[in-house]
């Protein structure tokens, strides 16, 4: 399972306001192939409320075709037409075993939301993180994963962009608590 998101310089995915302006300005003609590829090892998506509300406001044809997608939520949402929806207020690790097999065999994607990204890390069904930096601080906004325990990590592997973004893809070690709750 792989979290795959850009974040500023300073680990923020979001401003905030929740806004995206400040990654939208950097455009995506130097990262499409290197997504492409990403995408064609995806079998099935999980996204949170937010993220899912986000792709709806951009007024586009549904981005990712016919792969299932598990929108975790508490709320009433939109369907959009034509797309594999699965709508869900249950426990991750409940979810899994359905998202994996929609993926078949294939990846399973975690896009944007830091928090559900951190439920997934933190009972340890996280695998990856591929962050990618982007030369921008934003000060304060919604972190990668705001709420995970302690993780550590091992990187597996640096891709260098055009314009000064740099990806970091880590394996996600298993956790350990290092505060008591």
């Amino acid at each position: 399972m792989q979290y795959y998101v850009a974040a500023s310089a300073d680990g923020y995915i979001a401003d905030r306001e929740n806004h995206l302006d400040w990654l939208l300005q950097y455009g995506f003609e130097a990262y499409q192939d290197h997504y492409d590829a990403f995408l064609a090892e995806v079998g099935a998506l999980a996204m949170g409320a937010s993220t899912y509300e986000f792709v709806l406001g951009q007024e586009e044809a549904w981005a990712y075709g016919d792969l299932p997608t598990w929108v975790f939520t508490h709320r009433e949402l939109p369907r959009v037409p034509g797309a594999d929806l699965r709508f869900t207020a249950g426990d991750v690790a409940v979810q899994l075993g359905a998202m994996l097999d929609s993926a078949g065999g294939r990846n399973l994607w975690v896009v944007g939301g830091g928090r559900l990204a951190a439920q997934f890390a933190d009972t340890d069904l996280l695998d990856e993180l591929w962050l990618t930096a982007m030369p921008i601080v934003l000060g304060a906004g919604h972190p990668v994963l705001p709420t995970a325990r302690h993780k550590d990590l091992r990187l597996q592997r640096t891709t260098h962009f055009e314009g000064g973004a740099v990806e970091l893809r880590y394996a996600l070690q298993p956790g350990r608590q290092v505060w008591p709750e």
